[in-house]
């Protein structure tokens, strides 16, 4: 089998890595490397700039500068995936940026959040600074293979096809529950197969 790049999977707010389990145990079935360290989000408090220096510094340990990856985030671990590959450089050594259920246009469930404390969660309004800045800075995903899956039944992302990049290939999977993306066999199976594409 051909030589793989690792993946790093980044889990989203109210997550740990173990969100991963079934895609996990997968790549393991496959010999596929992958890194899913476990960020604090302090409950939406912390920012996506400072998750996002931690995840940093974690793969600077791990592969160090150059090493080129693909990237895998789940909800807030896509707009945390995104920001890394903008700002860290990432865009040089990303091949693949897979994202699932993240609120890349904001979510409306943000809106009822205030700023303070919640910073993290503030920072996926639907305009928010952050989300504008973002987009504006998207042609740093140019070069790169971008893949949003989602589901129409998202009632943590609302609506739901705010989820997808405004580039790359869109996947809707048939299924209830946010957290499903990466638990259902369905949308599992869908995952792995981009994967190994």
């Amino acid at each position: 089998m051909e030589k793989r790049n690792p993946i790093i999977l980044i889990h989203g707010l109210w997550n740990t890595s173990s969100i991963f389990s079934f895609i996990s145990s997968k790549l393991d079935e496959i010999g596929i490397e992958y890194f899913a360290p476990t960020l604090d989000h302090s409950y939406g408090m912390t920012s996506i700039i400072d998750l996002t220096n931690t995840l940093n510094e974690l793969i600077f340990e791990k592969y160090g500068l150059e090493k080129e990856l693909d990237i895998l985030g789940f909800s807030m671990g896509g707009i945390i995936g995104r920001y890394w590959i903008q700002k860290f450089n990432g865009y040089k050594r990303t091949r693949r940026f897979i994202s699932i259920g993240s609120p890349h246009k904001g979510t409306l469930l943000a809106q009822l959040v205030p700023y303070y404390p919640f910073r993290g969660i503030s920072e996926m309004k639907i305009n928010s600074k952050f989300l504008r800045e973002l987009a504006k800075n998207d042609f740093f995903l140019d070069d790169i293979e971008c893949i949003s899956f989602f589901t129409y039944w998202d009632l943590m992302v609302f609506p739901s096809w705010w989820t997808n990049l405004d580039l790359g290939e869109k996947v809707s999977v048939k299924i209830y529950k946010h957290r499903n993306l990466v638990r259902n066999n369905l949308s599992v199976e869908k995952i792995i197969r981009r994967i190994i594409m």
